[in-house]
């Protein structure tokens, strides 16, 4: 018999979805792969249902960049709740502890604040998705078991007081891959003394794409395949907007067509190490990444095909 064909478009690029809350990142990636038809479609970085905001999806060729936005720097803004703490770190939790809430404001916050920045230890909670022994960590923290988590290497960057108000208090983040916004949230009361959980939280930025305005909606998306399928596709970023963090060369025909077959090429005026984005020599089509080798010439190491 003969392999069963594949269902959908095949479309290249990506797209900054604006995550709604209640939805899982999963829940979102379906929903818009469904709306574009495509074939084959990946999401960047878990959101938690509770989170909204920046949820890049990666269609066709634009999957092989997910591990450089998965490895890439965040920014949160976010509201936490003095005073009452859940089991999962967040409002969707159930509240295991209440306490009184000390007399605070900006002069007193920010000095807590102040010490969760720079390269940290976080040990990750028990409600995430992270495995243990093959199994979610959070199908077991919902059977009540708890089981010892490795810490892990964070770097906060940037904590900004925004406002705070009768225990409310609104913060904007920027960290590293990796860091747990919960955590960090719950670590912040413990320091205050009262304890505390995420009520909101909505990721403003990832990796290069900075400009929250860039972000489309399921509303939006829907709409105009509703009424003009045909401008779906200009939603779409191209996959090599993912990579403007990396320095780029061009190459001319010949060095392309070596390339293209998996042969490193000498790049005149290339970088002497790290990897590079790598266009034709009219700058009109993205080839792949490359890694600068050890003799200079630029190696393939992750070529597409759009």
């Amino acid at each position: 018999m003969g392999r069963r064909r594949k269902r959908g478009r095949l479309i290249d690029g990506i797209i900054l979805l604006d995550k709604p809350k209640g939805l899982s990142s999963n829940q979102a990636l379906q929903k818009v792969k469904g709306i574009f038809f495509a074939q084959k479609a990946g999401h960047t970085g878990s959101l938690d249902p509770l989170a909204t905001g920046m949820l890049p999806i990666c269609f066709g060729e634009g999957t092989k960049v997910s591990a450089f936005l998965l490895d890439s720097d965040k920014r949160y803004r976010l509201t936490c709740q003095f005073g009452v703490v859940t089991n999962t770190g967040d409002a969707e939790g159930e509240v295991i502890r209440n306490h009184d809430v000390p007399n605070l404001d900006q002069h007193k916050i920010e000095p807590v604040l102040e010490k969760f920045l720079g390269a940290k230890e976080q040990v990750p909670p028990m409600f995430s998705a992270l495995k243990h022994e093959g199994e979610r960590l959070y199908n077991l923290a919902r059977q009540g078991i708890e089981v010892e988590r490795k810490p892990r290497s964070v770097t906060i960057y940037e904590i900004l007081f925004i406002s705070y108000e009768d225990g409310f208090l609104e913060l904007e983040v920027s960290c590293s891959k990796g860091t747990y916004i919960r955590t960090l949230v719950e670590d912040i009361g413990e320091q205050i003394g009262c304890g505390a959980h995420v009520t909101e939280l909505r990721r403003l930025a990832a990796g290069p794409f900075q400009d929250p305005d860039i972000m489309v909606t399921l509303e939006q998306l829907q709409s105009t395949k509703d009424e003009n399928p045909a401008q779906l596709d200009d939603y779409l970023l191209p996959i090599d907007s993912a990579l403007m963090h990396l320095p780029d060369v061009q190459l001319n025909a010949d060095s392309s067509y070596y390339l293209l077959q998996g042969q490193p090429v000498q790049v005149p005026k290339a970088p002497t190490t790290g990897l590079v984005r790598i266009y034709n020599a009219e700058r009109q089509v993205f080839l792949g990444i490359g890694q600068i080798a050890s003799d200079g010439k630029v190696a393939p190491k992750r070529l597409f095909h759009t």
